[in-house]
């Protein structure tokens, strides 16, 4: 089945979400180094982050989805990413990702990011999402519930069990 592409440009009452660029490199390797550090795994380099930047931007022009940085009106500031993936299921009914930097948890940022995705992949013609999340991420679980997501299964990752969630558009 063909879909249209996501939108790229994402506006709520707070925050948008718009196409990456060159000068996004800085605060997502501050942000995977701000998830590394906590787990106790070694940060990614700059130049580690811009492949991985470029990976992402390569792969929303063959998909059609992507995640998108997460800009918070008031001051222009990048605070995270959302957006869809392929990840652990497919094209056809893609996952929904999103990570912010710790500082701007609990505000609700991640909940109207997320439904504004939500939104622009119904419009894309699919007609469900998936999320897979760690079992030890309750606040994850909690803007996932309000969002309509249902737990769906549970597998076991390298990182331990993951929760398989679902969403019908």
């Amino acid at each position: 089945m063909t879909f249209l592409p996501m939108s790229m440009d994402i506006e709520t009452d707070r925050l948008y979400l718009r196409a990456w660029a060159d000068a996004d490199e800085q605060w997502l390797n501050e942000l995977h180094r701000e998830r590394e550090c906590g787990r106790g795994g070694s940060p990614e380099t700059l130049e580690e982050t811009a492949r991985i930047l470029g990976r992402i931007v390569e792969r929303a022009a063959d998909t059609g989805i992507s995640v998108l940085p997460v800009v918070r009106k008031e001051d222009g500031v990048a605070i995270g990413y959302c957006g869809l993936i392929e990840g652990r299921s497919s094209i056809d009914e893609p996952e929904i990702a999103y990570e912010l930097f710790r500082v701007h948890h609990g505000r609700g940022y991640a909940t109207e990011a997320a439904r504004a995705v939500v939104a622009a992949a119904r419009e894309t013609g699919r007609s469900r999402l998936w999320a897979t999340v760690g079992e030890w991420n309750a606040p994850s679980f909690r803007v996932l519930e309000k969002l309509g997501f249902e737990r769906t299964h549970t597998t076991e990752g390298d990182n331990g069990t993951i929760v398989w969630l679902s969403r019908t558009l």
